[in-house]
């Protein structure tokens, strides 16, 4: 029987066992998951529990009823995988060999990374990140003692997961505020290491006019050095004084990966951007944000890039040629507060871009335009995602981005 081997039950992780668990023979297949948790978080949710928009309970489930049925769940910590001998060992001691491997054990926020930020003393008590479960949690009655000031919202560096997120943070921040009477005395600064408000020029464009509309500072390029008591410094010794300071600290992959010589300097594995496929080894691949391809670190780009792994794999397996080819395919829906969201679709080569999703012409989605669709789209994914995506379900949307309904700039003359 031969044996894969799935590390990490996050959304990649959950959505390859299951669907290969239809593809591939129980006779001749086994599939084992090793996962550390015992819950499966939805961590999209985590940005709407601090302004009490989504009560926690909603963001997660047991990991174990997650998956499908003949797919073996082993609890456990990966110290290190021997990649020649084709061998996991878990820190219990206790050793999974395996034919192939999937990587999926995403990436987590460092906050020890940064002078200041977990050693002075503010940890969860004036810093504060919202991309963690207890995170989030702990930063919703925090918001809720802040009746003027200064509140900074901050992205260390990149990557990070759903890089629209932090942006998301600050428009809800400044419907929260405005709903309470209080945006006049409370003073809203973004952060970013970015020269601008996303990596892409249309949508950073217009991302930053909304930001500009709802009176919230821009602090560009500015890469943090350390944290000196109530203060952001930058390594050209800029300052960014704050009284609440929500971060984004630095994404890194699992140390599993950098024990196993496997990683780059961010503990991401450098694959194949259109296969997923390891550089270094023809059975391994790393799949979702565990690996180093040049898209954004997003549930979208997890299900369109298993849709093409799925297929890819069993033609891997029988010794074919790989014939499916990822094209960096991810849509994000963006709250701006007020009831309302735009939608961004994008891949490697093309940048967001305005215009209707999915259905060219009529929607229902508008691309980089607000929207109360937009909005209840968001909403509605929580049910798409427990019900359809990772179960391994087929969704109505292709895993290629099509340029159909999109508006391409006029070309320069």
């Amino acid at each position: 029987m031969r044996r894969l081997l799935v590390l990490g039950a996050g959304t990649a992780g959950v959505m390859v066992a299951n669907k290969l668990r239809r593809r591939l023979h129980r006779a001749h297949w086994r599939i084992t998951v090793v996962e550390s948790g015992e819950r499966h978080f939805y961590q999209p949710g985590f940005l709407l529990v601090p302004f009490r928009r989504y009560a926690p309970k909603l963001v997660s489930k047991p990991t174990e009823r997650l998956l499908a049925d003949g797919v073996e769940l082993i609890r456990g910590e990966v110290w290190r995988v021997d990649a020649v001998a084709g061998r996991v060992a878990l820190a219990d001691g206790c050793q999974l060999p395996y034919d192939y491997l999937v990587i999926a054990t995403g990436v987590s926020p460092r906050p020890d990374q940064t002078p200041g930020m977990l050693d002075g003393g503010q940890w969860r008590d004036s810093i504060f990140d919202f991309y963690t479960y207890d995170g989030a949690v702990a930063l919703a009655p925090a918001l809720e003692r802040l009746t003027a000031g200064r509140l900074v919202v901050h992205i260390t560096d990149m990557p990070i997961k759903c890089p629209v997120a932090p942006l998301e943070f600050t428009f809800l921040a400044d419907d929260y505020l405005r709903q309470r009477g209080l945006r006049d005395r409370v003073d809203l600064t973004y952060v970013t290491p970015l020269p601008g408000a996303f990596t892409k020029p249309i949508a950073a464009a217009r991302l930053g006019t909304m930001l500009d509309e709802r009176k919230v500072a821009v602090e560009p390029d500015f890469l943090v050095e350390r944290i000196d008591g109530r203060k952001l410094v930058s390594y050209d010794e800029r300052e960014v004084p704050f009284d609440l300071l929500v971060t984004v600290p630095l994404n890194m992959g699992a140390d599993y990966v950098a024990r196993s010589g496997l990683g780059d300097e961010l503990n991401l594995v450098p694959v194949d951007r259109h296969t997923m496929l390891a550089k270094a080894y023809d059975n391994v691949f790393a799949l979702g944000d565990a690996n180093d391809i040049p898209a954004s670190k997003a549930g979208s780009v997890a299900h369109f890039a298993a849709e093409v792994f799925t297929g890819n794999f069993v033609e891997h397996a029988a010794g074919r040629p790989m014939t499916g080819s990822f094209d960096g395919h991810a849509n994000c829906f963006v709250e701006s507060g007020h009831g309302k969201g735009l939608l961004i679709d994008f891949n490697y080569d093309t940048e967001p871009l305005p215009g209707r999703y999915p259905v060219p012409g009529l929607g229902p989605f508008r691309l980089l335009d607000e929207s109360v669709v937009n909005h209840w789209g968001k909403l509605a994914f929580r049910w798409m995602y427990w019900h359809l995506l990772l179960p391994g379900r087929p969704l109505p949307l292709p895993a290629r981005m099509s340029m159909a309904g999109k508006h391409p700039p006029e070309p320069e003359e």
